[in-house]
């Protein structure tokens, strides 16, 4: 492959971030580009701006500087850059490293104030405690050891092995621990979802109404819970169906990952690439060209390079300005084969946009590879990590893709459809009596979906919804 095509898959296959990047760097190291202003300048080059008079290089018009000097140097360049190294040592295909110095990573973006972890509000509780620095110590282990739920995994052995001191008994470790769980958030450092549910409980006011029999529901008859064997829960705890449905809901309350709003997760944010609009009753397909600034090539820098000149610093010149000709052609490739990728994708779902998930046809890389004449490599570069714009929201063009399984009527139904009308079943059905996968594959085999019930099953799964069994509620 050619240098250009190289680099026009590199920036093909790249997100809006790592393209921003991408141009900033190659703006402050080619003296060739810069950007455009939108307010003066529209496009690639073309100028808006009525003062050119007073720009020092202002004898022609910036394009036709640009042109003038294309043509002069047209013989000297050719269509690849005569280098004798390799693609490596002319382009970097690694990611731009963050700014050295003293103003590096102080960008608007990174502007944020460090979160507090589950580690530092366990550790800052327990240095405000009167306690030994060997509890102090185990207690350090022990906040070191959960896990992002707030769970101890680890055994008091590993726990008594990591803190590398022979004196420390395993009834020490113990003891510490129940000190820490007592500590914020309720139910931190537990062992188990029923041993996080008892501590919290046993924090509440023993004066509230059916704290008493929650606790003794959680302590005893944990098992029947999860199960939710609520007839026999019933039955067992002596209680009638109103009264345990207060019970359980009072549990239903209690937190079962204590320690995970304590994490300090960094915001990822989506830009979308393209946005899809209905206008006139006709859905429309835009790029954001906020995300992507316009660049040209610097027709005073372009002016200075002189035909027939071999010395090193008009050798740099054409090298710049070949350089960025390429980047800018890269650019505007990249933009066309997205906008034709989401439009044809777009034309082929527009069913979803107008009714939903239930509307999504089958649509695989091969049918759009087809319909525009590339390769389905080439539609999947583009559909990864680009984001399409919609009244519905924000999706992945990949999104859009997916496979089909056939219906009684000879037709075919995507299995984003199915996952969708799957999703609305369980939501309507009855929470006394929920829908086994068994009964959804009857229900759909009823709608002229042919779907078997382990399909269902892995649909099922896939959304993260329970089984039957898990979604009984009492009311």
């Amino acid at each position: 492959m050619t240098p250009q095509l190289q680099q026009a898959i590199r920036l093909l296959q790249l997100s809006t971030a790592e393209l921003s990047l991408e141009i900033q760097e190659a703006l402050e190291s080619n003296m060739m580009l810069e950007a455009v202003d939108d307010e003066h300048e529209d496009g690639y080059g073309s100028s808006k701006s009525q003062d050119t008079e007073s720009l020092p290089y202002a004898e022609t018009a910036a394009s036709e500087v640009e042109d003038v000097a294309g043509a002069a140097i047209a013989q000297d360049i050719p269509e690849e850059l005569p280098v004798d190294s390799a693609w490596d040592d002319v382009y970097d295909t690694s990611m731009p490293q963050a700014a050295s110095g003293d103003h590096a990573g102080f960008e608007i973006e990174n502007q944020r104030a460090a979160g507090e972890s589950l580690k530092d509000h366990l550790l800052w509780q327990t240095n405000l405690a009167s306690i030994s620095d060997m509890d102090k110590a185990i207690a350090y282990a022990i906040a070191d050891a959960l896990d992002n739920d707030g769970f101890l995994r680890t055994s008091f052995e590993e726990l008594r092995e990591s803190l590398n001191h022979d004196q420390v008994e395993l009834d020490e470790v113990e003891a510490v621990l129940h000190w820490v769980q007592r500590l914020d958030p309720p139910g931190v450092a537990a062992r188990s979802l029923q041993e996080c549910l008892a501590i919290q409980l046993s924090q509440q006011d023993g004066g509230s109404p059916w704290v008493e029999q929650a606790r003794h529901l959680v302590e005893k008859h944990f098992d029947f819970l999860a199960e939710r064997d609520y007839v026999r829960l019933a039955r067992r705890m002596k209680l009638s169906q109103e009264e345990l449905q207060q019970v359980v809901a009072l549990i239903q309350t209690m937190n079962p990952r204590p320690g995970a709003h304590l994490q300090d997760a960094r915001v990822e944010y989506i830009v979308p690439d393209v946005h899809v609009r209905k206008k006139a009753g006709t859905w429309q397909v835009e790029l954001n060209t906020e995300v992507i600034p316009h660049l040209r090539v610097n027709p005073y820098y372009a002016s200075m390079v002189r035909r027939a000149d071999n010395s090193q610093d008009n050798t740099s010149l054409r090298t710049h300005l070949q350089e960025a000709r390429w980047f800018i052609k890269s650019l505007q490739s990249r933009s066309q084969t997205l906008l034709r990728v989401a439009t044809a994708i777009v034309e082929r779902q527009r069913a979803f946009l107008e009714l939903g998930d239930v509307a999504m046809k089958p649509l695989v890389l091969h049918d759009i590879a087809e319909v525009l004449g590339m390769h389905e490599s080439t539609i999947s570069r583009v559909t990864t990590r680009k984001y399409l714009h919609t009244p519905r929201g924000i999706y992945e063009l990949k999104y859009f893709f997916s496979s089909h399984l056939s219906t009684s009527a000879g037709g075919e139904c995507s299995s984003t459809a199915i996952r969708a009308v799957i999703k609305k079943l369980i939501a309507a059905e009855n929470s006394l009596k929920p829908l086994s996968d068994s009964k959804l594959a009857a229900v759909l085999w009823e709608q002229g979906i042919n779907v078997a019930r382990r399909t269902v099953a892995k649909y099922r799964e896939a959304m993260a919804i329970p089984p039957s069994n898990e979604r009984k509620r009492l009311v």
